[in-house]
């Protein structure tokens, strides 16, 4: 990651239109990465995210003993080492601003007969890691964090860890997987219950690499000991990406846009929901499965929103969607309320905060509560806004610029290389006004 600061500067204009393909989904690329890395015999990967979140994760099981080769044009080759097979790094595992990555990680190296430590940069550094360390740290793992839970995260791991059964006190996809893919090293059983459904790719995945678990309802089990052996994985594109270009082509007249190959899975698609309720026309063309996954391409048009009420039910399934919602509520005919989003403010930033000061800039009436937001829409106008180094935050209001009346200039936006490398090119390709300048 380079330190030189990169602004985004988006005309109004448009429409959106054409066919385009988004980068891979995060998700499914950081987890084909780990998985293959502990199964035995090789595993080929396909449509592989090559951001730098994903690439962090890589290196860190390159660093721990794993060959692969590539990636290359979305391809990976691993030669896997198999559950018990890593080795103690050299140094200190650098994780970069991938959450996902430390999150994950935790959970495997509480499993392992040696100590590690995880870090990662400034903004990685000031996120939470309690909700992981208490049920890794009941498994039998020592973990050492930084003032209130945060990094560096020095991970003790045993070999020896027990398997538990644990009820998460919030819905996170994150803590989840760190507490199965632990379970994996764990004597007997290990069983997470949520509150609420997540995205379910790390239970999809195990099934693939030929791994037994179950599920009753909300809880998911698995018995430790067992073997995961290579296999393919093709990589969707990624919706949390395609959502940005989902929310442009809803906001911005004469837009008709198609979305190829994107993951669909249902854990996943509250975006849809969501702006479907609101209004948007989107339709799931082409509906098939791929590696386990289903798959489709998105057809969205420009569309009247209105403001919605947005289901509690639907937030887990949306979490990292919302900078993109909040743009489409501004966009929208009266008032959109979110609440039961806490999620959102330990994010890469504080997307509520972040989210409501930079819409409130552009004119539009924001108003932040402690767990979501009411936005009433309007029209947007020009301005200055800050992305706080937030991949997500950058790239929504570069769309929010398209129906701006002014210019809209977003400051710092080198971090969306960590989700979406070639953002910048492949929005003008669809028709969105982007210029890339040295940040001022």
């Amino acid at each position: 990651m380079t330190d030189r600061k990169i602004d985004y500067l988006v005309h109004g204009g448009g429409p959106l239109r054409g066919r385009i393909r988004v980068p891979g989904d995060k998700s499914i690329s950081h987890r084909a990465v780990m998985f293959g890395a502990l199964a035995e015999g090789e595993t080929r990967v396909t449509g592989l995210l090559e951001g730098e979140d994903v690439l962090a994760t890589l290196g860190a099981f390159r660093a721990m003993g794993m060959r692969a080769e590539g990636p290359a044009d979305g391809q990976l080759l691993i030669h896997g080492v198999g559950l018990r097979g890593l080795r103690a790094p050299a140094e200190a595992i650098d994780c970069g601003n991938s959450g996902t990555s430390m999150r994950l990680l935790a959970g495997i190296l509480s499993g392992q007969p040696f100590s590690t430590t995880l870090t990662g940069d400034a903004s990685l550094r000031r996120r939470p890691m309690n909700r992981v360390i208490t049920p890794l740290s009941e498994m039998g793992s020592r973990i050492e964090a930084a003032e209130n839970g945060r990094p560096p995260l020095q991970v003790h791991g045993n070999a020896q860890l027990r398997g538990i059964h644990y009820a998460l006190p919030v819905a996170s996809a994150q803590v989840k997987s760190a507490v199965l893919l632990a379970g994996l090293f764990a004597d007997g059983e290990t069983c997470v219950t949520e509150p609420a459904p997540t995205r379910d790719h790390t239970e999809r995945m195990l099934h693939g690499f030929g791994y037994p678990i179950r599920r009753e309802g909300q809880t998911v089990c698995l018995r430790g000991g067992g073997r995961l052996h290579g296999t393919t994985i093709q990589v969707p594109a990624d919706i949390s990406s395609a959502a940005f270009f989902m929310v442009g082509a809803l906001i911005c007249p004469d837009s008709d846009l198609v979305l190829e190959h994107v993951g669909v899975n249902p854990t996943r698609t509250g975006i849809i929901e969501i702006l479907t309720r609101m209004g948007g026309r989107i339709d799931l063309l082409n509906l098939r499965e791929v590696g386990g996954e289903p798959v489709a391409d998105i057809h969205v048009r420009s569309s009247r929103l209105t403001g919605i009420r947005i289901p509690e039910k639907l937030v887990p399934l949306a979490i990292d969607e919302f900078p993109a919602i909040f743009v489409a509520a501004a966009c929208a005919e009266g008032e959109t309320v979110l609440t039961g989003a806490e999620e959102l403010r330990v994010k890469e930033s504080d997307r509520i905060a972040v989210m409501a000061d930079g819409l409130q800039r552009l004119g539009v009436d924001a108003r932040p509560t402690a767990d979501g937001m009411v936005i009433r829409g309007g029209p947007i106008g020009g301005g200055e806004v800050e992305s706080h180094t937030d991949h997500r935050i950058a790239m929504a209001f570069s769309m929010a610029g398209l129906v701006a009346r002014e210019p809209v200039r977003i400051h710092d936006c080198r971090h969306v290389a960590t989700s979406f490398p070639g953002y910048a090119e492949l929005a003008r390709s669809a028709g969105l006004s982007l210029s890339v300048e040295e940040g001022r």
